[in-house]
């Protein structure tokens, strides 16, 4: 399994909405709304790399209220 934080931006007074709707996309672990330089930070797992940029792309990004997204995979050494 891959696993990553995903760091996002949303529109103001978006944040706890689309931290909402995230938390019930499969693969997402957790998502909460912050305080800081991002709004959501995610929690999400999936197979392999290349499904976890379909989860980012396919799903995460299409929730309304979101402007910028960044992935930061989960590094196991």
């Amino acid at each position: 399994m891959v696993q990553a934080y995903i760091l996002i931006q949303t529109e103001v007074g978006k944040a706890s909405a689309v931290a909402d709707v995230i938390s019930r996309v499969p693969g997402v672990i957790t998502a909460e709304d912050v305080t800081g330089p991002y709004d959501v930070i995610v929690r999400a797992e999936a197979s392999s790399v290349d499904d976890l940029g379909r989860l980012v792309v396919a799903q995460v990004q299409q929730v309304r209220g979101i402007t910028r997204t960044l992935t930061c995979p989960v590094v196991h050494l």
